[in-house]
């Protein structure tokens, strides 16, 4: 809540107590619960705040409107989302490098599928309230990538790939696994795909990278 700080100070933000972040998180959880299951349009106040179990006006308390929540879950799964791709060292071992990466996104898949659903249904809509970051902060550190894998490919560390569709094959085959989460395992026919997804991925890429 906006108002005044414990020293007296207006506009600044109080400090929140236990319960209020307790709260907070509650109401987000809630939130990714039924944004990742119904999507930002068929997705109610009424049912994040009964999946929360609070009133309505209790949630409103907090975040003034569905979008509120929406967004702010958007930013933290943007913070989360981009992690990864940060983490490829530009000094490493090329294959090892692009591996890892593949990993770890098929890790946040496993562990975070209802992020990825929410992610895959902004994206669906359009990105109506994350393009700005897509345009900006995602695309530049796709290009800065881009770069680096040139200079590895040029030195003979990589096999010639397109970086950018190199990166589009990464996320649609590890992000599949989440927002395809029924279609996978009526499939297979099993309870935990990942251990097979893997050792598939692992293959696919080291193959296709390896100079």
């Amino acid at each position: 809540m906006i108002g005044k700080s414990a020293s007296g100070q207006s506009g600044k933000a109080a400090p929140q107590t236990r319960i209020q972040r307790a709260k907070r998180e509650a109401i987000l959880e809630a939130g990714l619960t039924v944004f990742s299951e119904a999507g930002f349009r068929g997705a109610t106040l009424d049912r994040i705040a009964s999946e929360a179990g609070l009133s309505k006006p209790n949630l409103l308390y907090y975040y003034p409107s569905k979008e509120a929540i929406y967004e702010a879950l958007l930013r933290g799964l943007l913070e989360t989302w981009l992690d990864p791709l940060q983490a490829i060292d530009p000094k490493g071992e090329p294959v090892e490098e692009l591996l890892g990466y593949v990993r770890r996104k098929l890790q946040m898949s496993r562990d975070f599928p209802r992020q990825s659903r929410l992610f895959a249904n902004e994206i669906v809509q359009g990105a109506p309230r994350i393009m700005p970051v897509l345009e900006g902060e995602l695309r530049g550190m796709v290009d800065r990538l881009s770069m680096v894998i040139e200079g590895w490919i040029a030195e003979g560390r990589l096999a010639p790939v397109d970086p950018r569709h190199l990166m589009f094959s990464v996320w649609s085959l590890t992000q599949h696994y989440a927002d395809f989460d029924v279609q996978v395992r009526a499939v297979l026919n099993a309870d935990d795909p990942y251990p097979g997804a893997e050792t598939h991925l692992e293959l696919l890429f080291r193959r296709l990278l390896t100079p």
